[in-house]
């Protein structure tokens, strides 16, 4: 007499239990930076190195990324925030420094500091009208802000569902990159590109959910 089989399917996957697999497969092949290669036999090593180096430095554009889009559209803090700072744990995992600091640089700021003529102004015409020079001033760093908030976040989309999209085609390309490059490298750092990619790849499913 047979029995017949369950026929209950899994359901699918969702956001917690996505950041929480990739959390967990990034903990076990471990967080802390590598020491660098003192085996000089063959060149294995030196590959390794140049390895962790080029995924630090993908991973440091990559948080560099997610700051400039945070930066053009504030509102998405609250949901990068989390995906950002997993990322600059993988910087510090391939022996990378800050993202954090090195990110910042590229982000002009919102407010440009006066220039020479227009703080030269009020000396050169002492008789003038106040409210003249006071509005040209006005006008003045009013532009400057302008130009500086339109110049902030360069390579960014204007609308927050394009950047989120634009954001998931990165992490996707970058762990697909990583997981090619498997092959390439010794064990312990092939384990860790893997965990890696696969972090990579649940943050572009939750952008892409983001996105639509």
């Amino acid at each position: 007499m047979s029995f017949p089989l369950p026929s209950r399917t899994p359901s699918g996957p969702r956001r917690r239990t996505l950041l929480a697999a990739a959390a967990g497969a990034f903990a076990l092949a471990g967080c802390s930076a590598p020491e660098p290669s003192s085996d000089t036999t063959g060149g294995s090593p030196s590959a390794a190195d140049r390895a962790r180096a080029r995924a630090a430095r993908d991973s440091m554009t990559l948080s560099g990324r997610y700051t400039a889009v945070i930066a053009a559209h504030p509102d998405l803090a609250e949901r990068l925030g989390p995906l950002r700072a997993e990322v600059d744990r993988h910087v510090t995992a391939f022996g990378g420094g800050s993202a954090g600091a090195s990110a910042s640089p590229s982000v002009s700021p919102l407010v440009s500091p006066p220039s020479p003529s227009s703080s030269a102004s009020p000396s050169a015409s002492p008789s003038g009208s106040p409210s003249a020079s006071a509005s040209e001033s006005a006008s003045s760093s009013s532009s400057s802000a302008a130009s500086a908030s339109a110049g902030a976040s360069p390579g960014v989309a204007a609308r927050p569902k394009d950047a989120l999209a634009d954001l998931a085609a990165a992490e996707l390309a970058l762990a697909d990159e990583r997981t090619q490059a498997l092959v390439e490298v010794p064990g312990e750092l092939a384990r860790l590109l893997a965990s890696v990619a696969a972090a990579g790849a649940a943050h572009a499913f939750l952008l892409t959910k983001a996105a639509k």
